[in-house]
């Protein structure tokens, strides 16, 4: 999805403790003494207990040495624990480097990365230039928010639906709405990936806090699909768990959305997910 390779060289998985000043999702200011997880030559992944949203402008403060300066929150690289959830942000000023890290200074080429972009709301495409941060938020959460100058102000961003159904090379194509809504018939040479009928309690959360409990319409090895009442984009990256217990021992799935398609007259929509890697017994919720 991306026209260039990003530069991974960049990325240091190294703890600062800093200081985050600004404004959370309900307007409140707050202060929360945190670390990075990663921090990069212009932004950084944080850990934050508070809720911000995309687009809010953070101060932060480095607490060995003092250094300071104003930061985009680009989206959510995790999803909402109990221990909070990881951010990415990007410094505004990008001659500035607070990390007080001497990075090795880019080449000509080195570190582009520009992807094919569709705004959610008036669906504009366009080829847009990424930074390493905005490139990670895309590849987690699979969505981002940018100002589109079709809207005339900030909006949802993913990549483009026809970049999300290029199948990509020794990976099983994605399924249609059809496929993901009915078994094939047993005659069929993919029956060890049919997608039989059956309603089980799932659990779905996205990157932003938005959590609800459905009922599986049918499921694969690779994914399933599920009836909701909430918008979910295509692209968008989710937490599935399925089958849920409340109870029990559950494994949460990463997962993406592929298809989506509105029922008629009934405002609920039927998603087809697909997993992002394979159900792992040691991954617990």
């Amino acid at each position: 999805m991306a026209t260039a390779t990003v530069r991974r060289s960049e990325r240091l998985l190294i703890t600062v403790p800093i200081r985050v000043e600004g404004l959370d999702s309900s307007g409140d200011k707050f202060i929360e003494n945190t670390r990075t997880l990663i921090i990069n030559r212009h932004g950084a992944r944080i850990q934050l207990k508070r809720l911000v949203k995309p687009g809010a402008m953070l101060k932060i403060v480095t607490l060995s040495g003092n250094r300071n300066a104003e930061f985009r929150v680009v989206g959510r690289t995790q999803p909402m624990s109990d221990q909070g959830s990881e951010w990415g942000v990007e410094c505004m000023d990008n001659k500035l480097n607070i990390w007080a890290i001497d990075f090795p200074p880019p080449q000509d080429g080195d570190g582009e990365c520009s992807g094919l972009l569709e705004c959610r709301r008036c669906h504009t495409v366009a080829l847009s230039p990424l930074s390493l941060v905005e490139h990670d938020v895309l590849a987690t959460s699979g969505l981002l928010t940018k100002e589109c100058k079709t809207c005339g102000q900030a909006s949802t961003w993913g990549y483009s639906e026809k970049q999300v159904a290029i199948p990509v090379p020794g990976q099983e194509a994605e399924p249609s709405i059809r496929e993901v809504m009915e078994p094939p018939p047993p005659s069929s040479n993919r029956r060890n990936h049919g997608r039989p009928a059956l309603r089980l309690p799932v659990r779905v959360r996205n990157y932003y806090g938005m959590e609800e409990m459905a009922k599986s319409e049918n499921i694969s090895k690779g994914g399933l699909a599920f009836m909701s009442d909430k918008n979910y984009e295509i692209g968008e990256g989710l937490q599935v768990t399925c089958p849920y217990d409340p109870a029990g021992h559950n494994i949460e799935v990463r997962a993406r959305v592929v298809r989506r398609r509105e029922m008629k007259g009934s405002g609920r929509t039927v998603y087809g997910v697909r997993y992002e890697k394979e159900p792992n017994p040691g991954s617990a919720s």
